[in-house]
């Protein structure tokens, strides 16, 4: 077998293995890690994709309705304080969290509708408002409260979005998720 063409082994779960309540139209990736003690809880139509990371030893993870969790993704990653919350990290319905990006565990919340950009950072008790965009590589400060519809840009410049398009990206994301839906195999029985 040529180089090219070498088998990548499976990624294994390291740690405890967290009690899940799954609502039955989820996607979740057979290679996706589950980690924690506390319950890690996903409702309906959310996907989550391969090698994405949900870590509930921080506390619970709740993931809303239509979200998706790409790729290399971190919700519920411990930071340097290490403490457990009862509620770790929540996810609004329609939630993106892109490529490479982390969701520190600690009370923190994101909003209905809120992108998470690739690499992006969100600090633990952060609360960040329905309909943001955090651009690539943004870095939101631990217990920072963001704003309803605001964009956060890597360098730290800011601005309200006011181009009223809330329902269009709703659309967009139920689209995204049926195609993710026939592209992902789904093995949610794997993590119960």
């Amino acid at each position: 077998m040529s180089k090219r063409h070498s088998i990548v082994p499976p990624i294994s779960q390291a740690g405890p293995k967290p009690p899940v309540q799954f609502s039955s139209s989820i996607t979740i990736a057979d290679s996706a890690v589950l980690t924690g003690s506390n319950p890690i809880v996903i409702h309906s139509e959310s996907v989550v994709h391969p090698r994405a990371r949900l870590e509930s030893l921080g506390g619970r993870i709740t993931i809303g309705r239509r979200c998706v969790v790409h790729e290399r993704s971190t919700v519920g990653a411990v930071g340097t304080e290490g403490r457990v919350t009862e509620n770790g990290v929540t996810l609004g319905d329609y939630v993106t969290v892109e490529v490479a990006a982390s969701i520190e565990a600690g009370d923190t919340v994101i909003g209905d509708g809120t992108t998470v950009g690739v690499g992006a950072k969100v600090g633990r008790g952060a609360v960040v408002g329905k309909h943001c965009t955090l651009t690539p590589h943004t870095v939101v400060a631990a217990g920072e409260v963001i704003p309803d519809f605001t964009v956060i840009y890597s360098n730290g410049m800011r601005r309200m979005d006011k181009r009223g398009v809330v329902e269009l990206k709703n659309k967009g994301q139920a689209r995204q998720i049926e195609v993710l839906r026939r592209m992902i195999p789904s093995n949610p029985s794997k993590f119960q």
